[in-house]
């Protein structure tokens, strides 16, 4: 195993120990593969699925398993309308899982997400019976500070170009902290503890995945 491998090994091993800590459950996966695995094996067969918007569950393979799956799946990509879209976001809060990634979290194990919309924070805090999060190993912090930063000048940035939106840091690649119409940081989530036995998983994952 090469050094960076070992090296998120062993962090994964403390920061799952943290999570416990916190009232989630964490595991580590060396490879999207068998991260995929991993969630789908959580998973009962009658169940309902969503997802909210993320690279990490696009990259590494999980997005196709769950379509190729014979679980209910909410597919908001599967919206024509913004009217279909606010109904599966409606649905997603009912649903039994809900998959994510988080913009960054912390070797404490805190999750740090910023939204826009804010329904992808919304399904974390409250509403799915079950939050499953896939987390690559670039996106650990050292703690809630370093985290906020990361996400706005390292993934809010990326994110914006993808979404065609007209921001600040769009154009200058670093955030202006702005309250533009087009602005995807409306909401900062900081998840400390859950109260919920079993509720959030976090699959640690050791690639560099999302932004």
């Amino acid at each position: 195993m090469n050094p960076k491998k070992q090296h998120y090994q062993k962090l994964a091993a403390t920061m799952i120990k943290n999570l416990e800590r916190r009232n989630m459950e964490g595991y580590y996966c060396e490879t999207s593969a068998e991260a995929v695995s991993l969630a789908m094996s959580m998973i009962p067969k009658d169940a309902s699925v969503s997802f909210g918007g993320s690279m990490t569950f696009e990259e590494g393979g999980m997005y196709e398993a769950l379509k190729a799956s014979n679980l209910r799946l909410i597919d908001r990509n599967l919206a024509k309308t913004p009217e279909e879209k606010k109904q599966s976001f409606r649905d997603s809060i009912a649903s039994d899982y809900f998959f994510m990634s988080s913009n960054a979290i912390t070797i404490d194990g805190e999750l740090i997400n910023i939204d826009g919309n804010g329904n992808r924070v919304a399904c974390l805090v409250q509403g799915p019976e079950h939050v499953i999060l896939l987390v690559g190993m670039n996106k650990v912090v050292s703690d809630v500070d370093s985290g906020i930063t990361r996400v706005r000048n390292m993934a809010t940035p990326p994110n914006v170009t993808r979404l065609g939106l007209n921001t600040p840091c769009r154009e200058t690649g670093r955030c202006a902290d702005c309250t533009c119409p087009d602005c995807i940081c409306s909401q900062i989530v900081i998840t400390r503890y859950s109260r919920h036995n079993g509720r959030i998983k976090v699959i640690l994952i050791g690639e560099e995945l999302g932004y």
